[in-house]
């Protein structure tokens, strides 16, 4: 969990946050840091809290007792859309708004009130030229183009393209705010390995090209011991242990993480 200075606060800190759904306790008195400039994955078995716990970070939900904040100031104490701008998430199923995926792309800035700015998925798209405008079709092709899709989907109907497809328009349409944290709930559940394969390649060159900070919530244990630098183990609400991702699946601190990470071979 290195990479940050001493004089850095956490991207996020959890603070004995708890949170209920139904009448059940979904999270029990959660404390825990997550680094900045890193991919930090999220895994345990199903219902242990993981969907609940990141979306706890953009003020999808607000917990039930306990303190979140983001670099060091509570998520309460900011506007929610302006929280949103700084930390985009992409859903496990995608949901494309009606039209055109330029109409979702422009849709999503002026929504979050990022049209008067210009994503930083563009410059490395226009270092030596002139910069287009926000909202153009030659910055949403740019856009595009940042998550591995050609300018000419621009006019493509958004309902008739694949589930990856669909998965990298979302990714899109999160960095057309400017975001520092992308924060990914199970993204590649529905697509098959080399789909998933793709995918996640696309999200670790982004992160490297424009210094973002990922979380992720993902099922495939293979794929968080491969692309992840942090993982936290989570089981019934509760963190059971977290750190480095090859120390925590090879040198497992806890008996649960041990057997939770063996079951998948």
């Amino acid at each position: 969990m290195t990479g940050e200075s001493a004089e850095d606060p956490p991207l996020f800190a959890l603070a004995d946050v708890s949170q209920e759904r139904g009448g059940r306790e979904v999270l029990r008195s959660v404390t825990l840091e997550l680094p900045a400039r890193r991919l930090v994955a999220i895994i345990g078995p199903s219902g242990a809290g993981k969907s609940s716990l990141i979306r706890l970070l953009n003020r999808l939900d607000d917990p039930t007792s306990g303190t979140v904040r983001f670099r060091g100031a509570p998520v309460t104490a900011m506007p929610v859309r302006a929280l949103r701008r700084r930390v985009g998430f992409v859903f496990q199923s995608p949901t494309m708004f009606p039209g055109t995926v330029a109409d979702n792309l422009r849709a999503a800035a002026r929504y979050e009130g990022g049209a008067a700015n210009a994503p930083r998925a563009f410059i490395r798209f226009t270092v030596g030229v002139s910069t287009p405008a926000p909202g153009s079709d030659a910055a949403l092709g740019a856009l595009l183009e940042s998550v591995e899709l050609d300018r000419d989907f621009l006019a493509r109907d958004a309902s008739s393209l694949s589930g990856g497809e669909q998965q990298r328009v979302s990714i899109a349409r999160a960095l057309a705010t400017m975001p520092e944290v992308l924060v990914l709930d199970e993204p590649t559940s529905a697509l098959d390995p080399e789909v998933a394969e793709r995918f996640m390649r696309t999200v670790a060159r982004l992160r490297q090209e424009q210094m973002l900070s990922v979380i992720m919530v993902t099922h495939r244990l293979v794929e968080a011991r491969q692309w992840s630098d942090a993982t936290v183990m989570l089981d019934a609400g509760r963190v059971v242990e977290w750190g480095g991702t090859a120390a925590l699946f090879d040198t497992p601190r806890e008996a649960r993480t041990r057997a939770f990470v063996q079951s998948a071979g």
